[in-house]
């Protein structure tokens, strides 16, 4: 007897929404240590426009979540879509792990 195969909505409420949550998780973490730290890394330019796609990231995130919600797991995400916000999760990883190679060398 073969196991019954999930159908897409299950899928996709099994795949989708632990990743919507892990986007939003590492994208509020990335906005607090930008919003109160000074990266002397980052011009300030470049530390307010990555927090400013952060804070756009978000409300794309929310809004994704809210219409899977809404639409019962009816709709998904197009991976053009979530390419993006991949890219931005692992630019603030790198820029989360300089800034504790810098901690770590000023203390």
């Amino acid at each position: 007897m073969q196991p019954s195969q999930p159908t897409e909505k299950e899928l996709l409420r099994k795949i989708l929404l632990p990743l919507l949550e892990d986007f939003k998780y590492w994208f509020s973490r990335s906005s607090s240590l930008l919003e109160s730290e000074n990266i002397p890394f980052l011009s300030q330019e470049e530390q307010t426009g990555l927090l400013n796609r952060l804070k756009q990231a978000q409300g794309e995130v929310e809004t994704a979540r809210m219409l899977f919600n809404v639409t019962d797991g009816q709709a998904g995400v197009d991976t053009r879509v979530l390419l993006p916000w991949h890219q931005l999760v692992a630019e603030c990883w790198d820029v989360a792990r300089r800034w504790r190679e810098v901690k770590q060398k000023g203390e």
